[in-house]
């Protein structure tokens, strides 16, 4: 079935080119509404951003919206501004007010004015867009049903009917007083199964968990994940209901946070490269990577300070040469592996900031094990080269000695990280590798020279 449709898209998008080429704007619309609206959109998205400028003013402004919502953040403001006032304006009354809100907080203050006075449910966005992108209220929407306390089942159940069907879907419905302040939920099936005339006061849960306005984004995603909720109430510092927060806003939530923590997790800075891989510039590319392998380049001179500062043991003992790479390489590996559990457990709030010293004496432990065992292999490698006892012990200690180093300050960094208000996904593991490098190399040597006969009082 994927490949069904790629090959719709496929030939749909090349119906749609061929007729711009042609200046036949009316075929190529004709093209894209013959098709469903995921196809719509990956046609869409394919087109440059002139060509999407010159279809969405002929396009139903429905249509428009349903496929301008599933576009990236920067695609949206680069199509905004490609489109008068007015045909944005169409375009936005038809989406929700959460993805009009975020549309319009990207254009520029004077431009949101004269969108927002087009606009006919300018009210409903406005509200939204004093708050943050990334907080509770950036991801609220404010079209949403509530009820009363004293209304019936059935009341309730004809409010709902008459609702407006294109505004989110009610999985709950939030119950509030006189002054808004949010006081129950119901859920949709337990006002279908109740009686007509029951009140919605009696079977509300009065206990309701809500959100902050001004509540971080991925606080709201691990709140809607740890209770499998399907939507969420905002309210502010007086309870008052502002808006909910659907699941399908999460998921976007989600979606976007992991993405941030794998680009640092590699080194790359995430904010750049918010496009489709084949639609990112390589300027773009450059910026979001040079900057950390800079830093990356600049950290890695250590290694090499730390060959100067033992040049007179290599030059004495050129075998300790042919280990290093073994070495910085296993000491690289382990810290990032830890650093990789840990940033993980932190996501998933198994581990907490008061947990550093239970952390660290768990990470010694398995740092102690695995550098045991480790180390034992390293030992019987050297000692098939023909290393010589002295030279394979020295191998066998600084592999133990590098992965308990490894692993402790693998698991210490992201720790102290999220203790000082740092993203531990900043923390990433080239960073930790590339330490582990210097200190690693600088450790062997350091062995070598105690337990060494030829290098005992060199240096």
């Amino acid at each position: 079935m994927a490949e069904l449709t790629r090959d719709t898209v496929d030939r749909a998008l090349a119906q749609v080119r061929a007729a711009l080429d042609r200046n036949n704007v009316r075929d190529a619309i004709a093209v894209l509404e013959r098709l469903r609206q995921d196809e719509q959109v990956e046609v869409f998205d394919e087109l440059d951003v002139e060509d999407q400028a010159e279809l969405l003013p002929r396009l139903d402004p429905e249509t428009a919206a349903d496929i301008v919502v599933e576009l990236d953040a920067q695609d949206q403001a680069d199509i905004a501004e490609r489109v008068d006032d007015r045909t944005l304006s169409r375009i936005l009354d038809e989406m929700e007010p959460d993805d009009a809100a975020d549309v319009i907080g990207e254009l520029p203050q004077e431009r949101q004015a004269r969108v927002l006075a087009n606009m006919e449910e300018a009210d409903d966005v406005r509200p939204l867009l004093i708050h943050p992108d990334e907080s509770a209220g950036g991801l609220m929407t404010t079209s949403f049903l509530t009820l009363r306390p004293g209304m019936t089942a059935q009341e309730a159940i004809d409010a709902l009917r008459e609702w407006n069907p294109d505004d989110e879907m009610p999985y709950y419905l939030f119950v509030v007083d006189r002054e808004r302040r949010l006081v129950g939920v119901v859920s949709l099936r337990q006002l279908l199964v109740a009686s007509p005339n029951r009140l919605i006061g009696s079977i509300m849960n009065p206990d309701v968990i809500s959100v902050p306005v001004g509540a971080d984004q991925e606080e709201v995603a691990n709140l809607m994940k740890k209770h499998d909720f399907l939507a969420l109430p905002v309210v502010d510092a007086n309870n008052r209901l502002l808006g909910i927060i659907t699941v399908d806003d999460v998921v976007d939530v989600i979606e976007e946070e992991a993405t941030e923590d794998v680009y640092r997790f590699g080194a790359v800075e995430p904010g750049v490269l918010n496009k489709p891989y084949f639609k990112t510039s390589l300027t773009r590319v450059l910026r979001s990577r040079v900057g950390w392998l800079v830093l990356l380049f600049v950290a890695e001179t250590f290694t090499g300070s730390v060959l100067r500062v033992f040049e007179h043991e290599l030059a004495t003992v050129v075998a300790l040469s042919f280990f290093i790479p073994l070495l910085i390489g296993t000491g690289g590996n382990t810290g990032a592996q830890t650093v990789s559990t840990i940033i993980r457990g932190l996501a998933l709030r198994e581990i907490q900031p008061g947990d550093l010293f239970r952390v660290l004496s768990r990470e010694l432990m398995v740092g102690l094990l695995l550098g045991a065992s480790l180390g034992a292999i390293a030992f019987l490698r050297a000692e098939l080269w023909g290393s010589g006892f002295s030279l394979s012990l020295v191998v066998g200690l600084s592999v133990l000695v590098i992965c308990t180093w490894a692993n402790t300050i693998g698991s210490l960094i992201p720790l102290l990280a999220q203790r000082f208000k740092i993203d531990p996904a900043i923390v990433s593991a080239p960073l930790i590798t590339t330490l582990v490098d210097a200190t690693g190399l600088a450790i062997y040597l350091m062995i070598a020279r105690l337990l060494l006969p030829e290098l005992r009082g060199g240096g």
